[in-house]
């Protein structure tokens, strides 16, 4: 008979929200407050929660997953997916249903899991190793393999409070890796490690499911999702959406991951920005469909619209977009200079929609605010709406080919490349003059 590695049971979780406590102002409220504390906190405990107190993380929560399965966990922020694995590595238990595991678990929830931070990265391998149920033999036949893996052999006798937080990943992704536990639970925190360090733990990661050891992959990086898991569960607020083939789920994820900062119109003119010359109608986000998204495919362009009214005419405008990313960072800006028809031309009154493609394979992951304005002349401002719609950008890995790191920078482009063969002898004898590009 064969049995699940993991099966999950009818998974409840919930949090009661405590109420915040107002802070003394004076000594003596303080020693007031120090003294009754106590009392306090077993009237709130004994006391039974108002249904608004209450905060339910998962509910009904049921899947199994078959030794050597690989899994991917998707789904927005706040879905359950870190609670969940919470519970699989019995950190919290759940408010009701049952998760059973079978077989010795590596963990790597968040920077540092299982780390002692007085203790020295040397002594937390040995640590994590006993943890994982090693015996010292094969902590030390597997060592060297960590350490190296890690690149934190300079620091390798430094107490781990004094590690960065990608020196604290790295070892830790090392640890949880190389000590060949049974069941691998992996959250979204390869996203500290540096784009080199993903690309390593990826690999290692998809070298470990060829081993045929069970993974459970959380990530909102849907390439990797996608290269590694051929089966995916989507939790949406604390429910099992969907659970299939990876290809399936994530396209349907991806498809009800709207956000709605896509659109804004001013219904009243009189309260839309600008003056009495023009004033902005609607800013949108349009995808690669033409349909007003809060997400765009990075494989796909990306449209902005921006509608808007002109009031005086004979009003001289062109129209600008600013695009900066979650950093704040000044990613790109495009005035409507290319607009042969009416940049800086005299607009009759009346209502006018521009729109500006930027072009598949520009902007990279991540999402981004974009800034609407009108300018008059090229040099008044008449109404300037920063980040006024938003865009988060995914993609589905097309032209990857097997590489599932953060790719780097701020902007993507796709760019060709061509290679020929010069000579059948790969001996250097004489420089290679430069080719003539036409």
């Amino acid at each position: 008979m064969t049995y699940n590695a993991i099966q999950i049971d009818n998974i409840a979780k919930s949090y009661r929200i405590g109420m915040a406590d107002k802070h003394p102002v004076t000594r003596g409220e303080a020693v007031r407050e120090t003294l009754l504390s106590p009392f306090h906190y077993l009237r709130t405990r004994l006391r039974a929660p108002e249904e608004d107190e209450i905060v339910w993380a998962l509910r009904g929560v049921s899947f199994d997953v078959k030794p050597g399965e690989v899994v991917g966990l998707v789904g927005k922020n706040g879905a359950g997916k870190s609670t969940l694995l919470k519970i699989l590595s019995r950190i919290t238990e759940p408010t009701s249903g049952q998760a059973i595991i079978r077989g010795r678990v590596g963990s790597m929830l968040e920077v540092g899991t299982g780390f002692h931070p007085e203790l020295t990265g040397r002594e937390n391998i040995y640590l994590n190793g006993t943890f994982l149920g090693m015996h010292r033999a094969e902590i030390e036949r597997k060592f060297d393999e960590i350490v190296a893996f890690s690149g934190v052999e300079k620091f390798l006798d430094t107490p781990v409070k004094r590690y960065s937080s990608g020196m604290y990943v790295r070892l830790a992704f090392a640890v949880a890796a190389h000590l060949e536990p049974e069941i691998l639970l992996v959250d979204e925190v390869l996203s500290v490690g540096d784009a080199e360090f993903q690309k390593k733990s990826l690999g290692k990661m998809s070298d470990v499911a060829k081993e045929g050891r069970t993974i459970l992959f959380v990530s909102h990086n849907m390439a990797a999702v996608q290269g590694l898991c051929q089966r995916t569960i989507w939790l949406r607020d604390g429910q099992v959406e969907q659970d299939g083939p990876t290809g399936e789920v994530v396209s349907n994820y991806l498809k009800t991951s709207i956000f709605s900062n896509a659109e804004r119109v001013w219904a009243d003119l009189n309260d839309a920005p600008g003056n009495e010359k023009a004033r902005l109608v609607a800013v949108r986000v349009l995808d690669g469909k033409g349909e007003a998204s809060g997400q765009g495919r990075i494989e796909e362009p990306l449209t902005i619209e921006v509608e808007y009214a002109v009031l005086e005419p004979d009003t001289v405008l062109n129209i600008s977009v600013s695009v900066y990313d979650e950093k704040g960072i000044y990613v790109l800006a495009s005035p409507s200079n290319t607009d042969e028809v009416w940049f800086q031309k005299p607009h009759p009154a009346g209502r006018y929609l521009s729109r500006v493609v930027i072009p598949a394979n520009t902007l990279n992951l991540g999402s981004y605010s974009i800034t609407a304005l009108l300018v008059e002349e090229g040099r008044y401002i008449l109404a300037q709406e920063d980040g006024v719609v938003s865009v988060d950008m995914v993609e589905l890995g097309t032209y990857r080919r097997g590489y599932f790191g953060y790719w780097g920078g701020i902007v993507r482009p796709l760019l060709d490349w061509q290679t020929e063969q010069i000579n059948t002898d790969p001996a250097v004898t004489a420089p290679i003059e430069a080719a003539q590009v036409d």
